[in-house]
């Protein structure tokens, strides 16, 4: 059969999406990896699949899956992608939208220019639901791996995430600190590893080596985490701007109790038809 779907990405983290309501189709895990390849695939960090929704009270259910097959929670980039996509092709005329995923619900506002703001929910800080091996929550935890100590902040906003921070990002071990503690044993679902260089209280530079793919040109939830660690150890005011790889998003937490916001834009590539 033929499948339909569209190319995109987020500020070059990219992302084949299909829609699901107007066709059906199951995809193995197989499938996924053979569509992921670069070389002989279409080519993304993650598949994106829209769906018809489980519960009254949303629009769509949004499902991600890794470019290894695997699936994942949560994906920050791919929501603002999936909130264009549903727009584009007409599967809805609401700017704004409420979107189920495997673990909770999110909300998304189109936005001018094809930016996208994502109700990202409240993060999750509690070691017990990253879920990260730790006797109490606390801002920073040490990791130890090799023989050597790692100050991190653990967070979760759907998917697990450790922050580092460093002195400078573009110096960091992104891919081979990140290949090492990304399935650190105290992850049990293993872990985003961050790399944040912080410039002032309201900047930050930013990489990811993430879970199941590597590193990206930008991850929406790493961005998120980052922030949230950064305000968790009192480094970084309430609106960030986090300049990654691939181009810059807006954060802004207020706190304990609040919901996160992220804004950033979004780009179609390209349509098309591969045969399964």
């Amino acid at each position: 059969m033929l499948l339909r779907f569209a190319k995109m990405h987020g500020l070059g983290n990219d992302f084949m999406v299909v829609d699901l309501i107007s066709q059906r189709v199951h995809l193995s895990a197989e499938q996924i990896r053979c569509l992921g390849d670069r070389n002989t695939g279409v080519g993304f960090d993650q598949l994106l699949l829209v769906e018809t929704p489980q519960s009254p009270d949303v629009d769509f259910r949004y499902r991600i899956f890794n470019s290894d097959g695997t699936e994942v929670e949560h994906c920050g980039n791919g929501a603002r992608c999936f909130a264009r996509f549903v727009h584009d092709q007409r599967l809805t005329g609401k700017h704004e939208i409420a979107v189920q995923t495997c673990n909770g619900r999110i909300g998304l506002k189109m936005l001018k220019d094809h930016w996208v703001e994502v109700d990202m929910g409240e993060p999750v800080l509690h070691p017990d639901q990253v879920p990260f091996d730790a006797p109490a929550q606390a801002p920073s935890y040490t990791l130890e791996h090799d023989g050597q100590n790692y100050t991190i902040g653990v967070v979760s906003m759907g998917n697990p995430h450790a922050v580092l921070i460093v002195d400078d990002v573009e110096s960091a071990p992104v891919v081979e600190l990140g290949t090492k503690l990304e399935q650190h044993p105290r992850f049990p679902n293993k872990a985003n590893i961050g790399f944040m260089q912080i410039i002032d209280r309201s900047t930050i530079k930013l990489r990811v080596f993430e879970r199941g793919v590597g590193e990206t040109k930008a991850c929406g939830t790493g961005a998120c985490a980052a922030v949230v660690a950064g305000q968790q150890q009192g480094l970084l005011d309430a609106k960030v701007t986090a300049h990654l790889t691939g181009g810059d998003l807006t954060i802004d937490w207020q706190g304990p109790g609040q919901p996160l916001l992220m804004n950033g834009p979004t780009t179609h590539v390209y349509e098309g038809q591969i045969k399964l």
